[in-house]
């Protein structure tokens, strides 16, 4: 449970020297005395548990705004993190089986296997890569610099081993074990080293000015608006008071995902009249509402990001890919709709997942910007985003309103910060209920409004880096350290044995 008080919004990361190490002693001591695979696979689940049930609280609010599904709530608590502990389970059950006779292999296996299956946990089933260890280091931008290189989940893997390590002090066999505690400790600093003239050569290269402005809205408006019958005017015009748009500036709006109650992509345009107050040819629009489409006789319904002209005509749109189980679809929805179940976020029916993620391209009179579209849930996936890295910006929209008060608004920020670092382009991020941001290539948080704040920041210059390594092989790093692990592990091994 103490390892959570490393995650955002705490970063007390000194924790997991503590947590890491004894969890690590006390499955070596175990395997001196016995082998039980099962028991070892209780032990593991258990630590997960106590990690997950401690920091994935605020899952249980979202079911907090509508009287139907309260009765989930113990459920929510209890059954997520125990799902989710399972991955926990299998390190330790797999290390048990696996474990070589020496402390270092043992170490390198123990680092390897809770790295890869932190890796699967956040890629099957759609995946729920939230709260890796690695994002106690969220203060620390000088060392995540290297995730431009090695990806979150690489990292991950070295803070496994790094958290872990004074475990080799306590049980090495020899001196010459200690060396690798003292290597790891200069990894890190390397780490830090090149981060610091990675940050160099981001702040010395040349400045881009736009000739016009990215307007990014930060709103606190109650969720209630999908439960009480808010009206969408008063919506809109609250948006619009905070946009406080110039007629002779030159500005793209960003508003949150769902933001205007019961409001169709199409159904927009009937609240021309108000945008005509306020809008002109200056001034393009983006936010995320609705869309819908006939399939086969059905329709379809999607979580879109949409950008309209001033006059409210719709320029492009993206569907979400990856939709939130329960929150945007209802797995297996044709046999829980008959116990009175259905998604969160809306009442008619579940999300449709859309094609393909394609790049935005705005080519109109005054404005040119290609951006990389993600819709709230889809900023936390490390390396599975995009594919084509030819694009200026990425642009995250949200809702953080169904965290409620807790941290979990917080935390979901905080994956802005590692995927502008990773991809080497800056995030310009709107949410309702949460933190709007600018955050530049390093993971620096230029501008931001606060949680719990209303208003708007300006995104209207730009520095250029290079495309990062990352950006262009993905996770296939992430393989090859599996690859170097695996070939550390037998090395000590064969090394210890002559």
């Amino acid at each position: 449970m103490a390892t959570s008080l490393s995650l955002p919004p705490f970063n007390y990361l000194i924790i997991n020297f503590l947590t890491f190490t004894l969890f690590f002693i006390f499955l070596i001591k175990k395997s001196n005395s016995h082998k039980n695979s099962k028991l070892f696979f209780l032990y593991g689940w258990l630590f997960g548990f106590g990690y997950f049930v401690t920091n994935l609280y605020w899952i249980s609010i979202s079911l907090t705004f509508d009287q139907s599904f309260k009765f989930l709530i113990p459920l929510t608590i209890f059954l997520i993190p125990a799902f989710l502990a399972l991955f926990y389970g299998l390190v330790s059950y797999f290390f048990i089986i696996l474990k070589p006779k020496k402390i270092i292999s043992s170490f390198l296996l123990f680092s390897l296997i809770f790295g890869v299956l932190e890796f699967l946990r956040g890629s099957i089933l759609s995946g729920f890569p939230w709260n890796l260890i690695a994002y106690s280091f969220s203060n620390q931008l000088e060392i995540l610099s290297i995730t431009s290189i090695i990806g979150t989940y690489g990292f991950n893997l070295f803070c496994i081993s790094f958290f872990a390590c004074p475990a080799i002090f306590i049980l090495r066999d020899g001196v010459k074990d200690i060396g690798v505690s003292i290597f790891l400790l200069i990894i890190f600093i390397s780490f830090y080293i090149y981060g610091s003239s990675y940050k160099e050569e981001f702040n010395s290269a040349d400045k881009k000015n736009y000739d016009y402005k990215i307007r990014l809205i930060g709103s606190n408006i109650s969720l209630d608006r999908f439960y009480s019958n808010l009206d969408s005017i008063s919506v809109i015009e609250d948006l619009l008071k905070i946009s406080n748009p110039n007629e002779s500036e030159k500005t793209i709006f960003i508003w949150p995902e769902g933001i205007i109650p019961d409001t169709s992509q199409r159904e927009l345009i009937e609240y021309k009249w108000l945008f005509d107050k306020k809008f002109n040819k200056n001034h393009l629009l983006a936010l995320g509402i609705h869309s819908q489409s006939i399939n086969n006789g059905f329709i379809d319904y999607y979580n879109s990001f949409s950008i309209y002209d001033h006059k409210l005509n719709l320029l492009d749109s993206y569907n979400k890919i990856n939709l939130v189980p329960f929150g945007e679809f209802l797995p297996l929805e044709n046999i829980f709709k008959h116990i009175g179940l259905r998604s969160i976020t809306n009442n008619y029916q579940s999300f449709s997942s859309g094609n393909q993620r394609n790049i935005v391209k705005i080519k109109k009179e005054n404005f040119s910007l290609k951006f990389l579209p993600l819709i709230c849930y889809e900023i936390i996936y490390s390396g599975r985003i995009y594919e084509n890295s030819d694009f200026d910006l990425i642009i995250n929209i949200s809702e953080d309103g169904w965290f409620g008060q807790s941290i979990g608004a917080k935390q979901h920020f905080i994956h802005s910060i590692f995927r502008a670092i990773e991809s080497g382009k800056y995030v310009l991020r709107s949410a309702n209920n949460g933190i709007a941001a600018i955050v530049n290539p390093l993971g620096i948080v230029e501008q931001q409004v606060n949680f719990g704040q209303s208003g708007y920041i300006d995104f209207n210059e730009s520095r250029k880096i290079q495309p990062t390594v990352f950006s262009k092989y993905g996770n296939k790093i992430f393989g090859l350290l599996i690859l170097l692990y695996i070939f550390l592990i037998f090395s000590f091994n064969k090394f210890k044995n002559e």
